[in-house]
């Protein structure tokens, strides 16, 4: 049985909060930063019960398939933050696969009656990704579906971060989030190892080099 791969992530469930029922997540959830503006922690069953800062048009799913709590955020530009982690111990040029779950919804009672459409836009280290994109009509539910993307480290340490990106402006575009995980998934190819070597040995080449020549001149 091949061994599981390690996941990078911590708290990628958001079960480490303070909160129990729905807050703000800016400095309620363990491991993660940013997430101010419209950006909540959400525990099961809360999504839709017309209660505390924010709630959803339903009926919503109680949980998502990671279970337990879930983060709501609000994909309109001027009230959107992105929720981040930084990420040590990359290996430089591996491919890294990171999976999560998403949904989408619309806050209710809001006197904008629209269309809306949700997706999240993730980004590791100068990559950026989009998710599949939800199209719904007006106090739609979008359900939770499963997420895969693959990032290529280009540094040993990294910043993985999630921005909830909705339409139309004015609309409250909710996008749900869950389940987090990053995980190696293919070391850097044969090919990929020669070019880093070859281009660290240019750089202690030409070192060398200018040692020699800084010698040469305090000779003269």
């Amino acid at each position: 049985m091949p061994a599981q791969a390690t996941d990078l992530i911590k708290n990628g469930s958001f079960e480490d909060t303070t909160v129990n029922g729905k807050d703000t997540f800016a400095g309620h959830v363990d491991d993660w930063s940013g997430g101010g503006n419209l950006t909540y922690i959400a525990s099961p069953g809360t999504a839709d019960d017309g209660q505390g800062p924010v709630s959803l048009y339903g009926p919503f799913p109680r949980t998502s398939p990671d279970g337990g709590n879930f983060v709501i955020a609000d994909g309109d530009s001027p009230y959107r933050d992105a929720i981040w982690q930084s990420i040590a111990g990359l290996t430089i040029g591996s491919v890294y696969e990171l999976n999560f779950y998403q949904a989408a919804g619309q806050w209710a009672g809001r006197p904008w009656a629209s269309d809306t459409t949700e997706r999240w836009q993730v980004s590791f280290g100068d990559e950026t990704k989009q998710s599949d994109s939800y199209q719904l009509p007006f106090e739609g539910v979008g359900p939770w579906q499963s997420q895969t993307m693959h990032f290529t480290a280009t540094s040993t340490s990294q910043v993985l971060s999630f921005l909830a990106d909705g339409t139309p402006a004015g609309a409250p575009p909710m996008s749900l989030l869950d389940g987090v995980s990053l995980s190696l998934t293919a070391l850097p190819e044969p090919s990929t190892w020669t070019m880093l070597l070859t281009g660290f040995a240019a750089v202690g080449g030409a070192m060398r080099a200018r040692r020699r020549g800084q010698q040469r001149a305090a000779l003269v």
